[in-house]
């Protein structure tokens, strides 16, 4: 080495490997990164002592069983072991479709996954209790975990929530098996989460989130068989900013939803109410004056919402830049009135032909609120992605 140097011959290949793992870090291609691997087996070796992630194919969003390619569900427990030993610094991994990987597979995590952060296992079907316990034992310091369609109990996911003390983001969607034991577990072990996703999980009625921590700031209950106890211990923690309750299964819920405007959600700004048809005038004006910070709220077909509850939307809610009242049967010219004539923020309507508003109605309504977009496409979901969310206690 020396003497090249002195004989002014200089080489990339002269470098240290911290200056070569500096280099790599530098890649922003995807391309170029792939091909430093291919240099030598020595920049092989660098390239995967920093590589921070990987996702299989059919990992890129979320999966179901008509989606999953034969590459991913060809992966089995001797693939998991190779990609751990080999890639010992991933702080991301999604095993996501890979339906063969089995519960033994996990418990090579124990030796390599001390710097998993995030852990994607949605459609891992044969993934049980036992295995998310193995999760626990050998990634501690995980914050963000997606169970979508898995076959965990409360049991397993007590079992994690005692482990993964910095778990942030949870999602537990089309667990069938989950109860509002395996969630009380989750909050109270977890006091920095953030985000929980329980969307379709039909044994949960809110009440195990109560007295979470005031850093829950993303609910997702959508399909869920809540009740108005388990609405009260839903906003029980103060911090909510995002709330999914679309689709609310129980039948005789009237104005149990009054207690989002009881105060504790004073936070909230985003606010998803689709079909919940049974909600009366009662919640919304509770709602409307009690959530100040509301800037999006989806009531598409909430049929018992009538001119009161218009009425005090127009004139509690201040913030509100996007409201949703497609197919909406009870919303008439008196209820748009009331509307053109409050929510000065008000940008967007998302509103179908109604044959209880009046063309002469509509028009009006444009004429004097000509800077809010009237669309008449129905949006199923709405909000941010429940892994991006952050709290920021100054909002």
């Amino acid at each position: 080495m020396g003497d090249s140097l002195m004989d002014g011959v200089t080489s990339i290949m002269l470098l240290p490997d911290d200056c070569l793992c500096f280099i790599f870090n530098f890649l922003d291609c995807r391309t170029d990164r792939e091909s430093f691997g291919l240099t030598c087996h020595r920049w092989l070796n660098i390239q995967n002592l920093n590589r921070r992630s990987l996702q299989f194919p059919c990992s890129f969003g979320i999966v179901g069983p008509s989606s999953l390619s034969q590459s991913c569900t060809d992966i089995n427990s001797f693939h998991l072991y190779r990609i751990l030993a080999r890639f010992q610094q991933l702080e991301y991994l999604s095993l996501s479709g890979c339906v063969e990987i089995l519960d033994s597979a996990l418990s090579y995590l124990k030796p390599y996954g001390l710097k998993l952060q995030t852990l994607c296992l949605d459609c891992c079907f044969k993934i049980s209790d036992y295995g998310i316990s193995l999760v626990g034992d050998g990634c501690p310091f995980l914050t963000t975990i997606s169970l979508y369609r898995c076959s965990i109990t409360d049991t397993g996911l007590e079992a994690l929530a005692n482990a993964c003390l910095a778990l942030r983001h949870v999602n537990l969607a089309y667990c069938p098996c989950i109860s509002d034991s395996g969630l009380r577990a989750l909050s109270q072990g977890c006091r920095e989460l953030q985000a929980v996703k329980i969307s379709n999980c039909r044994g949960v009625s809110g009440v195990g989130l109560r007295g979470c921590s005031s850093t829950l700031v993303y609910i997702d209950a959508e399909c869920c068989n809540l009740e108005p106890e388990g609405i009260m211990s839903i906003v029980s923690g103060g911090g909510l900013k995002f709330l999914n309750i679309a689709s609310l299964s129980c039948s005789n819920f009237r104005n149990g939803l009054e207690a989002i405007g009881n105060g504790f959600a004073a936070r909230l700004k985003i606010l998803n109410l689709r079909m919940c048809r049974s909600v009366t005038d009662a919640s919304i004006v509770a709602i409307a004056k009690g959530c100040p910070q509301l800037q999006e709220w989806n009531l598409a077909l909430c049929h018992e919402v009538r001119v009161l509850g218009w009425a005090s939307i127009g004139s509690n809610c201040h913030n509100l830049k996007k409201l949703h009242v497609n197919r909406c049967r009870n919303l008439c010219h008196q209820g748009l009135q009331a509307l053109r004539d409050g929510c000065k923020e008000l940008s967007v309507l998302y509103m179908n032909r109604n044959s209880r508003i009046s063309d002469t109605a509509l028009e009006l309504f444009k004429l004097y609120r000509c800077n809010v977009e009237i669309k008449a496409e129905e949006v199923m979901s709405i909000g941010p992605n429940w892994d991006g969310i952050d709290y920021d206690e100054s909002t």
